[in-house]
């Protein structure tokens, strides 16, 4: 399809998915993984997927360094947020003289990985707009559909970009945005929702949306990150067209309801509908609390209390939902059912005070 050399940074769901597909492609395509057992289990039998496309293995070439000798023309950056940093580090020095540096990560990180380029036009975001789990090493499942938005940080086009998002099609429809910013923050809202509450109760999205008490948790969740973000005068994009974060956001009135309004009862709705449409997604940082890992919270939540605080804007759920995954990251506690319920009844006297 074309000459370029892509060089995916860490083999998870995401990057084990978009490894596999350029592979399949025939495009020149390397893959790190710090992960032994994930390099000898491709290495031996290739790359297994699973999902869209029926279940095969694709030959990738597999390794637990960058090879220093060469030269990439793209970037992935598919590690965990906490590691993008480490991972852009690593990969700079093997960065063609045109190359780009692609942040696929949830959460802001495009401005951190312009620091460590020091260059923020060697940057691209790429929004994820689907799920995928590595359910053994080496293999794994693409548990939702969907494709990718790119964009700059400064908005401006890259004709380099062409390169990139042809091949990208083969996962899913890429989109390009001139507002970076206003998407990642409209992802980020889903994000801290779908991801965290999966990781404290350990359950696939179809379970959460069920319930009625998890779904307004999940409203007041987006309601805070979409505040902070107005504050920042970041305007939302919609998600995959559709879905309108500064809607979605509670209203005061609808804060002082459990039940009720029309408007209200609406954004039950669209929730349970996106949720049963995306029900086997699960949550990325679930899967790193179970690999013992320390879960990326400080990347999502974190970023909306910490930038909360400093607009003098309260987040008291998104600082309750830190507080439980720092217990659960530390190994004090499991994720269980019980964690999201308990945290609905406990946090309603905060949300009050935001009501009143």
């Amino acid at each position: 399809m074309n000459g370029d050399r892509y060089l995916v940074m860490g083999c998870g769901g995401i990057g084990g998915v978009i490894a596999g597909h350029l592979a399949e492609l025939g495009l020149d395509v390397t893959a790190i993984s710090r992960n032994q057992a994930v390099v000898d289990a491709v290495s031996s039998r290739g790359l297994q997927l699973r999902g869209e496309g029926g279940e095969r293995s694709v030959p990738v070439r597999t390794l637990t360094e960058v090879p220093r000798e060469e030269r990439f023309d793209w970037v992935l950056l598919a590690t965990q947020p906490q590691d993008v940093e480490q991972a852009a580090r690593q990969a700079l020095p093997s960065l063609s003289a045109e190359g780009r540096l692609v942040v696929l990560q949830n959460g802001l990180c495009e401005e951190r990985v312009a620091r460590v380029a020091n260059d923020a036009g060697r940057v691209v975001g790429g929004i994820v707009a689907w799920g995928a789990s590595m359910v053994e090493p080496g293999v794994y499942d693409r548990t939702s559909s969907g494709g990718f938005t790119l964009g700059r940080l400064d908005g401006r086009d890259d004709v380099r970009l062409d390169a990139l998002a042809t091949p990208l099609e083969a996962i899913g429809e890429v989109q390009r945005t001139h507002n970076l910013a206003g998407a990642r923050w409209s992802k980020l809202a889903l994000n801290c929702t779908i991801s965290s509450l999966g990781a404290l109760s350990g359950e696939r999205l179809g379970w959460l949306v069920q319930k009625r008490n998890i779904r307004r948790l999940a409203l007041e969740i987006m309601s805070e990150v979409v505040t902070v973000a107005q504050r920042l005068d970041v305007k939302l994009e919609k998600v995959s067209g559709t879905l309108d974060l500064d809607w979605m956001a509670l209203t005061r009135d609808e804060r002082r309801q459990v039940i009720g309004s029309m408007g209200l009862a609406s954004k039950h709705a669209m929730l349970l509908a996106v949720g049963l449409r995306y029900r086997r997604l699960r949550s990325s940082m679930l899967s790193a609390i179970e690999r013992g890992r320390e879960p990326p919270i400080a990347f999502l939540n974190g970023e909306v209390v910490e930038r909360g605080e400093r607009l003098g804007v309260p987040t008291p759920v998104n600082r309750a939902i830190c507080d439980r995954l720092a217990t659960i990251g530390a190994g004090h506690q499991r994720p269980a059912r019980h964690h999201v319920l308990d945290l609905f009844h406990e946090t309603r006297p905060a949300v009050a005070a935001l009501a009143a």
